[in-house]
């Protein structure tokens, strides 16, 4: 494949690892939500309402134990029962058109962000997706952005009510008897030292959990999309005891997590009956000595009650804020990435390239210190075929990630028409250089989307002439539902040669002025090889082609023939120039091929198949295929 070394171990940041400016955090978030300042305006208002509605319920209690109930007033008691009923309606009523609100502003921002992030991953060059696991990316956009919008939706407005609501409480409160409200009061410093001492570790262990999370879904990405070599290989038990060990590390770190934050509930109601007990006992006192009537005693129980659920609310919202702090922290590092690969200021459009590709002394590595291209140099001019020949991992893969940009030299330059590639508009260049892979991507979609996506402009004609071009029609056509059939994930419900012809087809749609083949022909059969051939000899006619190539009998014709090894071009000319050096290509030449009892090249036991199509042996003509990623 054309990317990068190779994969490897997930790439995780040590558990445990602290939120770093969870306040920062909060701004970026209200960034989002700022967007919608009527509905946060309106929500706001409702709550306020709603508040001052409920705040009225207990007030109305005392008045009905001191008025009415002691005075056995059933009439007045049952006018201010009906009014009461109103107030508490009212008050479902707002607390329901607030959350009703709050929830479209949360999931359109929610939208903004899941959006921002996905644009973000599609600037980042293959350096990054290099360094991170899939499944651990997808959860950053699933679980992570999930846990965010738990938060916004429903926490959110519940935070503001609750802190609207600790305020009115108070306020009431010290309106009504100043020496009670001071009494009810001294849970707050206890409340403050519970949640701050619990804080710090909550967030860490959430953040634990987030990355155990992200990590479960790499491995369960990689397993599912690897699932033909586990089997191939019966390596089942291994794939299981591997999840059990990420699967037992999630579950560590998510018990951890939730045990800690499940500590917040008791602690809280252990608090709150403590208030409950000291407002009782003093209010018993102030009402024995006849400094607060019982109703009013009776109001202030309720308003303690009142004062210590925000308290309540806010510590149980807690734990729901500190797995969406963690989660949009680690959504806001992706958005924070610096792309490796950026156009320059003055990077300059490209209409129309010749074709003419120079590599300058070019030096690559993919990690620092461990060079794969050392002073790499080469030309190929307009309507030449390059084909590049050497052991697996000698770093002709590399090569063409440079000629496309997916990563920049170390070293050196890259021309092309004379132009550093450095230089020019990255989709414009990468408009020009067409690639056919050994393993080509499609997607889930119909046939006709998945070659228009070589050019998006492209009528159902062009399409459809393409695919004769590249021999595909007449299999398209046998399809249940030719054009429109739709593709299961990766193409899966073709053969490898049917991808192939559906790549070429692409390819030609998109009429670039540079090839890249790699092992085009090296997973299909004879008969489909054929096929593919001729359609690869039509692509190729008039356009700059490298093609890396195994099967050496497919490249006796190409205008230069380079000997990659060690990430050096250790010779180059023609197939038979390189034959009669008898040097290092005539090494590889040798490996493949054997001389028969008539003194005619015969294929060595268990060498790949000699191409006997005439397609391979006409000039302009050369197999191309994909090599295994090099590094």
């Amino acid at each position: 494949m054309l990317f990068g070394p190779g994969g490897g171990p997930p790439h995780m940041r040590p558990p445990g690892e602290r939120a770093k400016r969870p306040g920062e955090t909060l701004r970026r978030l209200w960034g989002y939500l700022s967007r919608e300042s009527w509905a946060l305006a309106a929500t706001a208002l409702l709550v306020m309402l709603t508040l001052c509605v409920e705040l009225a319920g207990p007030y109305l209690m005392g008045r009905a134990i001191d008025l009415y109930i002691s005075r056995g007033d059933l009439p007045g008691l049952a006018r201010l029962i009906g009014l009461m009923i109103a107030a508490y309606a009212a008050g479902a009523a707002g607390v329901w058109l607030q959350t009703y609100i709050m929830v479209g502003v949360a999931q359109r921002a929610v939208r903004n962000l899941r959006r921002d992030l996905f644009a973000k991953l599609q600037t980042l060059s293959l350096r990054f997706f290099d360094r991170h696991p899939h499944g651990e990316l997808m959860s950053r956009l699933t679980n992570d952005i999930d846990n965010i919008s738990n938060v916004l939706s429903s926490g959110a407005t519940q935070l503001l009510a609750s802190g609207l609501g600790l305020v009115g409480v108070v306020g009431v409160m010290l309106a009504v008897n100043m020496p009670l409200a001071m009494v009810t009061m001294v849970v707050v410093p206890l409340t403050y030292a519970l949640t701050r001492t619990v804080a710090a570790r909550t967030l860490r262990e959430f953040r634990a959990q987030q990355e155990a999370l992200g990590a479960l879904n790499g491995l369960i990405e990689e397993n599912v999309t690897g699932q033909r070599v586990v089997k191939a290989y019966v390596r089942e038990e291994v794939a299981i005891k591997d999840f059990d060990v990420v699967n037992r590390r999630l579950q560590r770190a998510a018990t951890r997590a939730q045990i800690l934050g499940g500590l917040m509930g008791p602690l809280m109601n252990m608090v709150n009956n403590l208030g409950l007990a000291v407002v009782a006992g003093a209010g018993g006192l102030l009402a024995l000595n006849g400094l607060a009537s019982v109703g009013t005693i009776a109001a202030f129980i309720s308003y303690a009650r009142r004062f210590t659920r925000p308290l309540n609310e806010i510590a149980h919202l807690f734990n729901a804020i500190q797995g969406a702090l963690a989660g949009a922290e680690r959504v806001f590092q992706i958005m924070d990435e610096v792309p490796d690969l950026v156009d320059a200021p003055d990077a300059r459009p490209v209409t129309h390239l010749e074709g003419d590709v120079v590599f300058d002394d070019v030096s690559f590595s993919y990690e620092p210190g461990v060079p794969v291209l050392k002073h790499v140099s080469l030309h190929a001019r307009p309507g030449q075929v390059v084909a590049l020949v050497g052991p697996t991992g000698a770093g002709k893969t590399t090569i063409a990630n440079l000629l496309t940009r997916f990563y920049d030299v170390d070293s050196g330059a890259i021309l092309i028409d004379g132009q550093d590639i450095r230089r020019l508009a990255q989709d414009d260049l990468r408009r020009k250089v067409g690639l056919v892979l050994q393993d080509n991507f499609l997607f889930a979609d119909t046939v006709m989307e998945n070659i228009r996506y070589g050019r998006l402009d492209a009528t159902d004609e062009e399409v459809i002439a393409a695919a004769r071009l590249g021999n595909a029609d007449s299999f398209i056509r046998r399809l249940p539902r030719g054009y429109q059939t739709v593709l299961s994930e990766r193409g899966s419900n073709l053969s490898q040669g049917q991808r192939q012809l559906l790549a070429i087809a692409r390819a030609i749609l998109a009429d670039p002025s540079i090839l890249i083949l790699d092992e085009a022909t090296s997973n299909v059969d004879t008969r489909t090889e054929r096929q593919v051939q001729a359609a690869l000899q039509r692509l190729m006619q008039g356009r700059t082609s490298f093609v890396i190539a195994h099967r050496l009998s497919t490249i006796r014709n190409a205008d230069q023939v380079l000997v990659v090894h060690n990430g050096e071009i250790i010779e180059r000319g023609t197939h038979d120039s390189l034959l009669a050096q008898r040097g290092f290509y005539y090494q590889l030449y040798m490996t493949q091929f054997a001389r028969s009892p008539k003194g005619s090249l015969a294929e060595a036991p268990g060498a790949p198949g000699v191409s006997t199509s005439p397609a391979w042996t006409r000039r302009g003509d050369a197999s191309l295929g994909t090599a295994p990623a090099e590094g």
